[in-house]
């Protein structure tokens, strides 16, 4: 993409698979898809006054990490407990399939799904400080400098809050899914 000329087109071919993937980590897959495109919208609006202060990638995630934030403090707003965070285990057990290896057992398969939920639901249980940190930075691949502009923060606050993000996640899991047993 030529950084001279802000094609609205090209940016959202590039950034819409991203900024879906974001939207349902952060408010879930029923939200994500109308969020994403309110994302677009806000984008298209605003692209002829993209000043070119940061970096693209940088200014649409903050878009829409504010459009998730108004979303979630909305009192309209609740969560399906059903959704997953992670993609479902059943795509890459075709993966496998494909490639000619053996299907894991039936007993493999369900634990691994128990394994996915788990993890997907102690990440929803973070603190939405630490979860918008942990979502950018795993997920979004966004470096620790990218996520500080995105979200207005520190640099300082953006590692501080990721390392406690994942210490505590990592307790959680410890003792909530008891992920050795599924090894």
């Amino acid at each position: 993409m030529d950084d001279n000329v802000l094609d609205f087109q090209e940016i959202y071919t590039a950034y819409r698979p991203k900024i879906l993937r974001y939207m349902v980590r952060l408010v879930g897959e029923h939200e994500a898809e109308d969020l994403t495109q309110d994302v677009f919208v806000k984008v298209s609006q605003a692209l002829r006054t993209f000043r070119g202060e940061s970096q693209l990638s940088t200014w649409i995630y903050r878009i829409a990490s504010n459009t998730a934030i108004d979303k979630i403090r909305s009192s309209s707003y609740q969560r399906c407990a059903e959704h997953s965070l992670l993609d479902d285990p059943d795509e890459a057990e075709e993966k496998d399939a494909w490639i000619g290896e053996q299907k894991p057992s039936l007993e493999r398969h369900l634990m691994r799904k128990e394994m996915f939920q788990c993890f997907g639901n102690h990440v929803e249980n973070l603190p939405m400080n630490y979860q918008t940190v942990f979502v950018l930075s795993e997920l979004g691949e966004l470096t620790n400098s990218e996520i500080a502009e995105t979200l207005g923060l520190s640099l300082d606050v953006v590692k501080i809050r990721l390392h406690r993000g994942r210490a505590k996640l990592l307790r959680e899991l410890r003792t909530h899914c008891k992920a050795e047993e599924w090894l």
